[in-house]
């Protein structure tokens, strides 16, 4: 195989996507100042710079050995836990990985956005060395656009990933960031859409347009995320993101604005936005599938609704990929293909409670929920099979978009014109 670098035919700039981030704990608002910065930070990493690690774009798996050892890299509270004697945390399913296959996951949790993982881990691969992991977890956006372009991860081997292509929704066996999942597979994945108290609002809310209305003033809350917000907002106006113009983005934010100085919106939040819903200072707000669902089972209560408005929601994946120069690749693809069996994947799904990528994942669940022999068990392993958050339907796929694709210079517009919004 050519050692000389070729990049691939289905990606060129103009597929480089701004500023897509996840959930606060796993997701951070990006300010036009990050933007900057990043876009700054990527020149610097220009295209000639990556002669010494092209040479290592691709493993040639059939000299990859096993080593027994995987160091994995995650976000925060994205995993199965639980807790032994002593209190200290455990990981179940990477416990039973080790069991099954004598492979050692030594697991961490170094994520807290896909910024600042990118820029952190950029410098090590642009120097074609090591980063240190063998696996990593990352959005679908511009840094995974970039690590593809740069070459800088392992193209992976169809054959050792049985699993994925066996009980994978066909839906991620296809994606247009990753055509033919040459560098991914999904770890998880979850909506951007509506969560509310329907005691506090006195109606059911189905529409975009219910965040507008002045009957919630001051009770409404939406986020400071600008991609979740300007998407919505674009989808909200019967827009679709992906067809969009900056003239569209502008009068999406006019929108904004005028929600805002009408004194309609409470706050911009982060991650607080859940509990500024759950004690009642918002009613209705722009939440994450995974959290609406998560505040319920914590609270024993179903105070909490979440709804993909009637104009459409956002959906995000979250994805697992091999580092070039990674020191385990057999052992960490081996872990990829491990958790897309369906006992595996439901109990990750019965702890993260966002969208599992194994749909016969749900089948798991009930039966775990026939055989348990408690009530309390029953209930939650019932709710989570039955949760259109974690086991949507057609329907609810199909009502959802991914972020508007934007180049660089795109993304500085965007920023620019829902910046002024959100931190005006």
């Amino acid at each position: 195989m050519s050692n000389e670098p070729e990049l691939p035919t289905y990606f060129d700039a103009s597929f480089l996507r701004g500023l897509t981030q996840r959930r606060i704990t796993r997701r951070a608002a990006l300010s036009g100042a990050g933007a900057a910065s990043l876009a700054a930070f990527l020149a610097a990493c220009g295209g000639s710079s990556n002669k010494a690690v092209a040479a290592h774009q691709n493993w040639v798996w059939d000299k990859a050995t096993k080593a027994g050892v995987l160091d994995f890299a995650n976000w925060p509270l994205y995993i199965d836990t639980s807790q032994n004697a002593s209190g200290k945390t455990t990981y179940p399913s990477l416990d039973q990985f080790t069991k099954d296959t004598g492979i050692k996951v030594n697991y961490s949790e170094p994520i807290q956005d896909d910024d600042s993982w990118f820029a952190k881990i950029a410098p090590a691969l642009k120097q074609g060395q090591p980063i240190g992991y063998d696996l990593m977890v990352v959005t679908n956006g511009i840094q995974m656009t970039n690590l593809q372009l740069k070459h800088w991860l392992t193209e992976l081997d169809p054959s050792k990933l049985a699993n994925f292509f066996k009980y994978a929704a066909p839906r991620l066996q296809n994606r247009e960031f990753d055509p033919g999942n040459k560098f991914t597979i999904p770890w998880q994945s979850g909506f951007t859409g509506i969560g509310y108290n329907p005691k506090l609002t006195g109606r059911e809310i189905t529409s975009y347009q219910d965040l507008f209305d002045p009957a919630f003033k001051g009770k409404v809350g939406m986020m400071t995320g600008n991609q979740d917000t300007g998407n919505l907002a674009l989808l909200g106006l019967h827009i679709d993101p992906a067809k969009s113009t900056p003239s569209d983005w502008q009068k999406a934010a006019d929108r904004l604005k005028k929600q805002r100085d009408d004194g309609i919106v409470r706050k911009y939040y982060d991650q607080s936005y859940i509990t500024a819903l759950k004690q009642g200072d918002t009613w209705l707000s722009m939440a994450w599938s995974g959290d609406i669902y998560q505040a319920n089972l914590s609270s024993g209560t179903n105070d909490l609704k979440f709804i993909i408005p009637t104009e459409g929601g956002v959906i995000w994946t979250d994805n697992m990929c091999i580092p070039v120069k990674a020191a385990h690749p057999l052992d960490a693809i081996t872990y990829m293909n491990y958790v897309y069996q369906p006992s595996v994947a439901a109990l990750l799904a019965e702890s993260i409670d966002y969208v599992t990528p194994v749909p016969g994942a749900k089948q798991e669940i009930e039966s775990q929920a026939a055989a348990a022999s408690d009530a309390a068990t029953k209930t939650s392993l019932l709710a989570t099979a039955n949760s259109p958050l974690v086991f949507p339907s057609q329907t609810e796929f199909s009502k959802t978009h991914y972020y508007r694709v934007l180049s660089p210079s795109e993304a500085t517009q965007w920023n620019n014109i829902f910046n002024a919004v959100i931190l005006g």
